[in-house]
């Protein structure tokens, strides 16, 4: 059973906003920022997010320079605000137009082990996304608690808690959404389940997400990504209508082919590993021919912003 969170109304989202504890000022703010207006939406343009690693506690900041062998001397570790970065990626969303119908937040929602505070953080920040009209889709990764997290969600069926993948049909292409969950592990019954969907929906090209790299990776931190990368990739290589999957887990922005899929690396919403990376989400547009992918950078003046991937679709 997938995850996704549909838009709010206005009501809905002063409601919610006062509850969490905003004023009645901070809530009229976020309004303006969310009003729809005239904004029309585009059904072939997503916003893409990962790793928001979002802490309880709004003002914390954390130094994803700072790991085990690290390479950046302790004076110089650059710390993030995860909140703030959340923030300033959902003000410059709901600010495009036409906007993307949907996002995807490509999993480690949370900051650690998928904590109550955390998600409820998650959720806030993540409110005036709805209101604005846009809906968000939300995949699992390490860092995450598929349980916790449904249980705030009192929309979906108890019942139905799962794997959380699924097929978001658009006008020229589908996303898969896989449930890679912590381990890097999506199993053979979800593998079954790919290449059923697959299969059924030859029509039209596809590009899959999870959470984990499929293939090891070798920049500034490592690391071995999925258990059954392998397995995933030969489903998607022997069907020609499957072209690429995304990921995040490795906080990086890269692009590469294998065989002829396309893994592309989402770049992390909050910290980054390497002194100086890049962070931000990624504005994906869709034709018939191709998806551009472009990186919209929290700094604008980072020498990334802007750059773009390209995938071609026919």
């Amino acid at each position: 059973m997938p995850i996704i969170l549909p838009p709010i109304t206005r009501r809905q989202f002063i409601k919610r906003s006062l509850a969490y504890g905003g004023t009645a000022l901070m809530t009229d703010h976020l309004l303006t920022a969310a009003d729809r207006g005239d904004t029309g939406f585009d059904q072939s343009r997503v916003a893409l997010l990962a790793d928001t690693h979002i802490s309880a506690d709004p003002t914390q900041r954390y130094p994803g320079t700072k790991w085990p062998g690290s390479p950046v001397k302790e004076e110089e570790h650059e710390w993030v605000n995860m909140a703030d970065c959340l923030t300033e990626s959902a003000k410059s969303i709901i600010a495009l137009n036409p906007r993307p119908a949907h996002l995807v937040v490509n999993g480690d929602c949370a900051l650690s082990n998928g904590k109550e505070g955390e998600y409820k953080e998650f959720l806030r920040l993540v409110e005036p996304l709805r209101a604005a009209g846009i809906t968000v889709h939300v995949t699992i990764g390490n860092h995450d608690n598929r349980e916790r997290l449904w249980q705030l969600l009192p929309f979906l069926k108890k019942e139905q808690i799962g794997v959380h993948a699924d097929v978001l049909e658009l006008p020229h292409v589908n996303l898969i959404l896989l449930d890679s969950g912590k381990r890097g592990i999506m199993g053979d019954k979800q593998m079954d389940w790919l290449a059923k969907q697959l299969d059924q929906r030859q029509q039209k090209p596809a590009i899959v997400f999870a959470h984990f790299n499929p293939v090891p990776t070798y920049g500034v931190r490592p690391s071995r990504g999925m258990k059954d990368g392998k397995a995933l990739l030969n489903t998607l290589t022997k069907r020609k209508h499957a072209k690429a999957i995304i990921h995040g887990h490795t906080h990086d922005w890269k692009h590469e082919l294998n065989e002829k899929i396309h893994i592309i690396a989402q770049p992390p919403v909050s910290y980054y590993f390497g002194k100086g990376h890049a962070h931000g989400w990624v504005d994906m547009k869709l034709t018939k021919d191709s998806a551009s992918l472009e990186l919209q950078c929290i700094n604008p003046e980072h020498p990334q912003h802007g750059e773009k991937r390209q995938i071609i679709l026919n």
